[in-house]
């Protein structure tokens, strides 16, 4: 189902015929380096992991992480969404895509139109990112569509402080 459609992307539910993109981004070495390994190694790993996380976050709050895909010929090129973790106070907005994709402004579109979802749609009054310290592209987006830096946090079972940004309306 299309959620949000900008001039070149369409962000639509993810499903579980998904699974062989999904895996191979959350296999991407980019997105152990930043995000974290999920441990998801197989195309079932891969269904599970989109039945168990967006698809139950959005039937759960009706927002996700959209997959990501160019409208041109419809190949996904990444994730893009809200998601609301139990480990923040606030809903946050989440992106990776595939590193063959970065440094076209897909991020930056996609971005753009999930942040103006959240505040104009779901009229949320504070959002928020978290990345680890030395994600300097995200940061840079994520203060590219409006959030600003705030402080450092440490989420429940993570050694690692991350930085929060955030945007209150």
């Amino acid at each position: 189902m299309k959620i949000l459609e900008t001039e070149r992307l369409t962000l639509r539910l993810q499903t579980t015929n998904d699974a062989e993109f999904i895996l191979e981004l959350l296999n991407d070495p980019s997105w152990f380096q930043f995000i974290g390994d999920r441990g998801v190694r197989t195309i079932e790993e891969a269904r599970s992991y989109i039945l168990n996380g967006p698809v139950r976050m959005y039937e759960q709050f009706g927002f996700c992480l959209y997959l990501v895909e160019r409208k041109e010929d419809h190949i996904p090129i990444g994730i893009c969404g809200l998601v609301n973790r139990d480990s923040l106070d606030d809903i946050d907005i989440g992106f990776a895509f595939l590193p063959k994709y970065w440094g076209k402004g897909y991020a930056y579109e996609a971005a753009s139109a999930v942040m103006t979802y959240a505040k104009d749609t779901l009229e949320l009054k504070r959002i928020v990112a978290i990345t680890t310290q030395d994600n300097h592209a995200s940061a840079k987006l994520l203060e590219k569509i409006g959030l600003k830096f705030e402080r450092l946090v440490r989420l429940p079972n993570d050694d690692e402080e991350l930085r929060l940004f955030a945007y209150n309306r």
